[in-house]
């Protein structure tokens, strides 16, 4: 029986993105994903916006996706321990997919030791120079009182909302973003200032939806996953090295 000890980490799934019928077939590619990773997988980290809108009301959550939890359950079951990360169209997540999966939510940044390698894996969303809008409504959104508000709206308001905007978003273009230079990528910029603080052998992002494997000094390596709409792209560790695959 083939052992299983590899992690995985993928971001950016979008599902729910307009239009419907490309996220239902794009569910269904990442469900074939998932078949295939549980033979070797002991651990799935989920870096953020798996879900183009994620909200949890008291008693609702946004309906659809049931092939991937179903299949994200049937990881659990086999006692593979599922992370995810909050996102910027995912934020949030509470309590659920933490008692139906047993599933970890990540607020932020996480620090990992693996194999003597140390790990530092975040969303992506708001790290960096610029984008200061965005950064003061990342802080908005993720107040208790910005959710408490949101979760007085009737879910039929509050997700036909949050669906008419998923339809302006850059996501719902289906365009591929373009590598800027390693001089403009503002999450490799990042990683390299937090590395004049601290040691990482490997910094993992999602967000930015370029793919992307690259050393940035003699013994740290910075990894975008890119996004499953035109890329499908993800990562693997296998004890010694991290690697960036496409799943086709």
């Amino acid at each position: 029986m083939q052992p299983r000890d590899k992690i995985y980490f993928a971001s950016d799934f979008h599902l729910g993105a307009y239009p419907q019928s490309k996220s239902e077939e794009r569910e269904r590619t990442i469900v074939s994903w998932l078949d295939h990773i549980k033979k070797d997988a002991a651990e799935l980290y989920l870096v953020g916006d798996i879900f183009d809108f994620w909200f949890e009301y008291a008693t609702v959550v946004p309906k659809g996706y049931i092939r991937f939890l179903g299949k994200l359950a049937e990881l659990a079951d086999m006692g593979i321990k599922l992370t995810f990360f909050k996102g910027n169209h995912d934020m949030w997540m509470f309590g659920y997919l933490k008692k139906e999966l047993k599933a970890s939510i990540i607020d932020n940044e996480l620090e990992l030791n693996l194999n003597g390698k140390k790990f530092y894996i975040h969303h992506g969303d708001g790290l960096g120079p610029g984008d200061r809008k965005y950064k003061m409504l990342k802080k908005i959104f993720r107040s208790p009182l910005c959710q408490w508000l949101f979760a007085r709206l009737h879910p039929n308001l509050g997700i036909g909302i949050a669906t008419r905007w998923s339809r302006h978003s850059r996501i719902s273009s289906q365009a591929p973003e373009t590598f800027l230079g390693e001089d403009k990528e503002w999450l490799i910029v990042y990683s390299k200032e937090l590395l004049q603080k601290e040691h990482f052998d490997y910094m993992v992002f999602g967000h930015r939806h370029v793919p992307y494997h690259i050393k940035v000094n003699n013994s740290t390596e910075v990894v975008n996953l890119g996004e499953w709409i035109n890329h499908c792209t993800y990562a693997v560790w296998d004890g010694e090295n991290l690697s960036l695959e496409k799943w086709s």
